[in-house]
């Protein structure tokens, strides 16, 4: 069976014919990449049509052909067959001696020429022989797949670790996070796919914390520039100092792959606020209400008329409302931390679109700093004239690329890490109840849980497992459990600044990090400043530089060698450390709302998360010990999520979490669970028999269901 990922295309007729052929053919597996690979060549970046990767057929560039007029095809066969062997002979694993184990077949697909010309050295065909040409190649070595697949799939190694650490101990924590970091150097095949998908439209991008989100949309950003030097592409943010991070990631992925700077005049990097004055204060809301002509509102100005909490969502309301045309000015529009945004922001970046407009927006429901979720698309963007939805999230279809994309294996947090902050972030063992659910019951799935015991139906008890697939077991084996999250309850603020100072000047002394692989994180944003005054003094006595973060830093950069990082909750999003120190957690324990428990509990969510090997959660005081009752309850449960599910009715007192399931969606699964009543029904009655029913389907549905009865059992 073929798995198609779809990328930018100038030749989309062809290539969808390309695709439809080569997915009706049970008898050939693999992936086919459209758009993709872009090899980086002296002369610049040389984008591939479409290239197949296959354990029976091996590795074959196809060069597609738009319309009727047959180029000089075997020039372009010898091309790109000579592009991409350069590219495989710098792979060791592809190699033996001089020799480079993969045979790289070259095939031209022109389905609009019915003449073809008889040359087998350079292969030509249409539809009538494109799969009869394929089954001719000579059989491949199976052997060197798993190897040829990773060197295809590699879109990046940005995230190897790129430090110059001074190791001693191959037990410290500093070889463990280097060999971390060179574990997860590679994107997954499902990040990959992630990155080339390319949708003529809105497409979004779910996934939970360390899933690789702002990296995906980074490269994403990258590959589009490289595959369209003369679009214009905007990437924008919440946290300021993701600007640096962008930037990095950006130019690193171009320069890997097309061997060639960015040219910084067709992407900007903006923050999704800005301010007038120097280039580097602009953002994306305020390039739309100078080029609508409409009167900019600062932060000040937006809160004195909107209030605090909607000061950003009625600045952009004013601006669409003010705006008597709108001006389209971008190609493609990327958001990351769409979760942090008011919805009619990403109707504002919509409206600043081209046709067809590429907006692509990346979130996580459970780092939503504010008090409410994201609707769904129908009332995000609205509708025509017509009364239709402007936009609609449409299911993976055969053929087409895919609008909704879920990333679900985290490569940040370890199982024990990642279970803490979502039992700690949905109040799981809190002893009032949860403060929020997820509103659609099969998100648990998508982001990486399994039912181990019950199941996901109101009143019932319920235990949810993390998968390996979505929390790979490595990530975990480093360290003790004790060692890799820790909750530590102190009597008074100076007790709990005492044990920090010790414990960073450890890890800088025995365990071999270096300041930046540290952050600590005072989740109240309003109390960071004052709050790690006194240990950044102590730090500074004892010789150790610190930053706080956008304070004594310019604001888009958030670490920089040789300091340990402090840094309130917003300033903390999208980024990471090896080692996390999370002080004052005992304010995110409870609030003075009920509204606001969720909201300060995502807080300390969003703050674990940041660690990519090790967490201390800090705090003072009978909150602080009520706190670490609950995490003492989740490592008793061994990190499993056990709780009764809520009814209909208690969900209706609480925060319901990730709302962005369009109507089409919702009247889609309406519909399968209406189709299935019915044919329960009509077994039940006799009206049909299971005879009726086409016996592979009732086989699969057999399977499924005694798989389930296992599960359960277990």
């Amino acid at each position: 069976m073929i798995n198609t990922v779809w990328g930018s295309t100038d030749k989309p007729v062809s290539s969808k014919r390309l695709a439809e052929l080569l997915s009706a053919e049970v008898d050939i597996e693999g992936t086919l990449y459209i758009g993709y690979p872009i090899i980086g060549t002296p002369e610049g970046s040389f984008p591939i049509d479409a290239l197949l990767v296959s354990p029976t057929n091996g590795l074959i560039l196809f060069s597609v052909v738009e319309g009727k007029t047959l180029p000089n095809y075997a020039e372009v066969q010898d091309e790109g067959f000579n592009k991409m062997q350069a590219k495989l002979l710098q792979h060791q694993t592809l190699i033996q001696k001089r020799k480079l184990l993969v045979d790289i077949h070259t095939v031209t697909f022109a389905p609009a020429i019915t003449q073809l010309d008889d040359d087998e050295e350079h292969r030509l065909c249409n539809s009538d022989n494109l799969v009869s040409t394929l089954e001719e190649l000579d059989a491949f070595d199976t052997k060197i797949f798993p190897s040829l697949v990773s060197v295809i799939q590699a879109i990046s190694t940005l995230r190897r670790g790129r430090k110059k650490r001074e190791l001693h101990n191959q037990n410290s924590r500093g070889t463990k996070i280097k060999g971390l970091e060179d574990s997860i150097a590679n994107l997954d095949s499902q990040q990959s796919a992630a990155v080339v998908e390319t949708y003529e439209g809105v497409q979004r991008i779910r996934g939970l914390a360390g899933c690789g989100k702002t990296i995906v949309l980074a490269l994403k950003v990258a590959y589009l520039h490289a595959r369209h030097r003369d679009w214009f592409i905007a990437v924008t943010f919440n946290t300021r100092s993701l600007k640096k991070q962008f930037e990095n990631l950006i130019t690193t992925f171009v320069l890997e792959q097309a061997n060639e700077e960015p040219d910084w005049n067709n992407i900007r990097i903006l923050n999704a606020w800005g301010a007038s004055g120097e280039p580097g204060r602009t953002g994306l809301y305020y390039e739309f209400c100078r080029d609508h002509g409409v009167e900019y509102l600062d932060f000040r100005s937006a809160m004195n008329r909107f209030g605090y909490d909607n000061a950003f969502e009625g600045a952009c309301d004013f601006a669409l409302q003010s705006a008597k045309q709108f001006v389209p000015k971008y190609d493609a529009i990327l958001v990351d931390e769409a979760q942090d945004f008011a919805p009619n922001f990403l109707l504002l970046c919509y409206e600043y679109l081209k046709d067809p407009k590429r907006l692509v927006y990346a979130y996580d429901e459970l780092q939503n700093l504010g008090i409410r979720s994201l609707p769904p698309v129908e009332e995000i963007f609205g509708k025509n004239r017509d009364g239709m939805a402007r936009v609609v999230i449409h299911p993976p279809e055969v053929g087409k690329p895919k609008q909704d994309i879920i990333l679900d294996t985290c490569y940040r947090n370890s199982k024990p890490i990642l279970s803490t902050a979502h039992a700690l972030g949905f109040g799981i063992y809190r002893d009032k109840g949860l403060v929020q659910i997820f509103e659609n019951k099969n998100l648990w799935f998508d982001i990486g849980y399994q039912e181990n015991d019950g199941e996901i139906a109101d009143g019932e008890l319920v235990t949810l497992t993390r998968t390996q697939k979505s929390s790979p077991e490595f990530l975990e084996m480093h360290s003790p459990v004790e060692d890799l999250i820790q909750f530590k309850v102190f009597d008074t603020p100076e007790a709990q600044t005492t044990w920090l100072v010790a414990e960073i000047m450890r890890n800088l002394t025995e365990d071999e990090l270096m300041p930046d692989d540290i952050v600590v994180i005072n989740p109240d944003p309003l109390k960071t400043k004052d709050a790690v005054g006194d240990a950044r003094q102590t730090l500074i006595q004892m010789g150790i530089n610190s930053n706080l973060a956008g304070v004594t830093t310019i604001a888009d950069i958030f670490t920089e060698p040789g300091t340990v990082t402090f840094t309130g909750i917003y300033r903390a999003k999208g980024n990471e450390a090896a080692m996390v120190y999370v002080i004052n957690a005992q304010d995110c324990f409870e609030a003075q709302l009920p509204r606001d428990v969720a909201r300060i509990r995502n807080r300390l969510f969003t703050a674990i998360t940041r660690s990519k090997a090790w967490v201390r959660v800090l705090g003072v005081g009978k909150a602080m010990s009520a706190m670490k009752a609950e995490f003492e309850k989740v490592k008793t449960e061994n990190f499993a999520l056990h709780f009764r599910y809520p009814t209909e009715d208690e969900r209706k007192t609480m925060t319901t979490v990730n709302r962005d399931m369009s109507k089409a969606e919702q009247d889609r699964s309406a519909k399968r669970r209406n189709n299935f009543a019915d044919i329960i029904a009509s077994l039940e009655s006799g009206e049909s028999f299971i005879e009726d029913y086409p016996e592979d389907l009732v086989e699969k549905l057999q399977t499924i269901l005694a798989k389930n009865s296992e599960r359960r059992r277990k």
